[in-house]
């Protein structure tokens, strides 16, 4: 219930990226906004940094009232940015509104990673942890089917299709009300905050549940005595963060920036490639992003075991470089004209079955190596640190070298994106930490364990 529940957040994530996407193009036609190329990456930017905002914030009330609170707070505003993004007069209007809907879904970020990690045992927790992340490809291949429908002029009119996309969101976003009962309060966070019975009852309850099929009982390492305490303060946040543990923070954001660049940059201007250099109509878009999104949602989902088995550290590096040396190949064969678009599409599909099990690990990277006082605002630190650098910009570069109508250009950035991930692949091998089948108090010890 818990997988099926905080799944669907990003579910959520990935239908709005991928709506933007293959929205791109149809948002250029006069009959709906008529926006240039540049304001094109513009609106992806400031859906970027709205989820850079939210995250912030949010991650911050997350440590501070709970994990089960945030989700609901979180999801209303992404329903009320998502609806109000089909209501758009114009540019500006719509910037305002992927921004609100950006806030909403990087405040889920912290709240779901910290919940996800904080429930699920630790022999599972890294596959399950993929596995949730990937979900967010399941969102992008019904963006897919759902714009391949609603965009395509012969069925429906321009002016009123890409209106009809956002309100789909907005009622899959409805639904996911439901599957959010589900999902009960960390009894981590409920042990710290001075609130053991519930804390009991909860764990209790999962234990009732699962006694019909008992699991090896788990060994023990020496109990933990904990200090209640209802807040952290922001100079101690900032002391685990910048000076305790200094090198993990410089893991954390390396590999958080290095994968946002990497996909901000391809899936925000895809579609412009596709209709400018491709000659690919704008209602025909969705039809390429399919198998790229199915590629992203099968590689965690089938390799995500190896993360438990052979180890976070051999795998990120595994995943990280092989993602980078295949961009930089196939930005080659792009700038050589040797493939087509549907060939492109295809070869994409390969790099992000092996990509997408790298960004996954980054997330839960950060949401592991930070003690349990601060999950919440480290994830939402690195996440927005790591996007606002490697992720907010690359929408409005690479929508400026698409617009130069140069391949030689386009082939550049590529470059550097796939260089950005063989440098985080080599930091991981430098200083990663080795998290599989460890209990979160052993990877960090929580701020207020007693001495």
């Amino acid at each position: 219930m818990i997988v099926v529940a905080l799944g669907v957040t990003w579910i959520l994530d990935g239908l709005e990226v991928t709506l933007a996407g293959a929205l791109a193009a149809t948002l250029k036609d006069p009959a709906s906004l008529g926006l240039s190329d540049t304001q094109v990456g513009g609106t992806a930017t400031a859906y970027l940094s709205g989820a850079v905002a939210g995250a912030l914030l949010f991650g911050y009330l997350t440590d501070r009232f709970g994990r089960k609170r945030l989700f609901f707070i979180t999801l209303a505003v992404y329903l009320a940015g998502t609806a109000l993004s089909g209501l758009a007069w114009d540019f500006w209007s719509f910037v305002v509104f992927r921004a609100l809907t950006g806030a909403g879904i990087g405040g889920e970020y912290a709240a779901i990673n910290s919940a996800i990690d904080e429930l699920i045992p630790a022999r599972l927790r890294g596959q399950v942890d993929l596995a949730i992340n990937s979900s967010y490809w399941l969102g992008a291949a019904l963006g897919s089917v759902l714009t391949l429908y609603l965009l395509d002029p012969r069925r429906i009119p321009v002016w009123l299709g890409w209106r009809l996309v956002f309100g789909a969101g907005a009622a899959l976003g409805l639904i996911i009300l439901i599957f959010r009962r589900w999902v009960p309060e960390s009894p981590r966070w409920l042990m710290v905050h001075g609130d053991p019975k519930d804390a009991e009852k909860i764990v209790a309850d999962i234990e009732a549940q699962v006694r019909v099929h008992p699991a090896p009982a788990a060994a023990l390492g020496e109990p933990t005595r904990i200090r209640v305490r209802h807040h952290t303060p922001w100079r101690e946040i900032w002391n685990a963060v910048v000076h305790e543990h200094r090198r993990r923070a410089f893991l954390g954001f390396t590999l958080m920036a290095s994968q946002a660049f990497f996909y901000n940059a391809i899936f925000f201007s895809y579609a412009l490639v596709l209709t400018k250099f491709y000659g690919v109509e704008a209602g025909g878009v969705s039809a390429y992003m399919l198998p790229l999104a199915l590629g992203n949602a099968l590689g965690p989902i089938l390799i995500g075991r190896l993360f438990d088995v052979v180890g976070r550290k051999p795998m990120i590096v595994l995943t990280y470089a092989a993602s980078g040396v295949l961009l930089a190949i196939s930005g080659w064969l792009f700038q050589m004209q040797m493939i087509t678009a549907r060939e492109q599409a295809m070869i994409w599909s390969v790099i992000f079955f092996i990509a997408s099990a790298a960004a996954s690990s980054a997330y839960l990277t950060v949401s592991e190596i930070f003690p349990l006082e601060i999950r919440g605002i480290a994830i939402s630190i690195f996440f927005s640190v790591g996007t606002l650098a490697g992720g907010v910009g690359a929408p409005l570069l690479f929508g400026h070298l698409i617009g130069t109508g140069h391949r030689e250009y386009l082939f550049a950035g590529y470059l550097i994106g796939g260089a950005l991930m063989i440098i985080a692949a080599l930091i991981e091998a430098w200083i990663g930490v080795k998290a599989e089948r460890q209990s979160l108090e052993t990877v960090a010890k929580p701020l207020s364990a007693a001495s």
